[in-house]
């Protein structure tokens, strides 16, 4: 009679928990592009969430057009090491459309853990949920900041200052 207590008491406790996190609060929001008529995320989204959006062509074709030089591979993967990157970008913008996919096949092919990257969608007023987007001072999208050892060490705005995103980007990493 004890065991039988004792397992309808564990199966009401993983009922309720599944019921708890099917109601558990989306991480995002998603509404539509009134210009382009494509979805937007607000909120913190990953690199899957975009390539398993089927109305996101774009993700793959930017990524396949996309051929990260070896050297800064190498060097992203030689200083790893306590290397994060927060990312604020629009699934409406042209910029993050290019650069997000080819940002993420650059890390994959360094090694770098998709729990060492946080994506952050934003709308057109580049706002995110819970006001983030303003805490780090987003005005322009996509924003690459690179943080070692939980300090930032430098972001890369757009395409940068000099067009080279991802030389930027490296070359960030490589001063710290």
């Amino acid at each position: 009679m004890m065991k039988i207590k004792i397992q309808l008491a564990i199966s009401l406790l993983l009922l309720f928990m599944i019921i708890g996190n099917a109601k558990a609060q989306t991480p995002y929001a998603i509404s539509m592009d009134e210009q382009t008529g494509s979805r937007i995320y607000k909120g913190s989204i990953n690199k899957y969430t975009l390539q398993n959006d089927s109305t996101f062509s774009w993700y793959a074709r930017s990524a396949q057009d996309y051929t990260p030089d070896t050297v800064l591979i190498n060097t992203l993967e030689r200083k790893k090491l306590g290397l994060h990157f927060i990312i604020f970008g629009g699934t409406w913008c042209d910029d993050s459309q290019y650069i997000m996919p080819r940002f993420f096949k650059l890390v994959e092919k360094s090694g770098l853990s998709d729990e060492a990257i946080c994506l952050f969608g934003v709308d057109r007023s580049k706002q995110t949920l819970s006001n983030l987007s303003a805490c780090f001072g987003i005005t322009r999208v996509p924003t690459i900041i690179a943080m070692k050892n939980g300090v930032e060490v430098g972001r890369v705005v757009e395409y940068g200052t000099t067009g080279k995103w991802d030389v930027e980007l490296i070359e960030l990493i490589e001063k710290k």
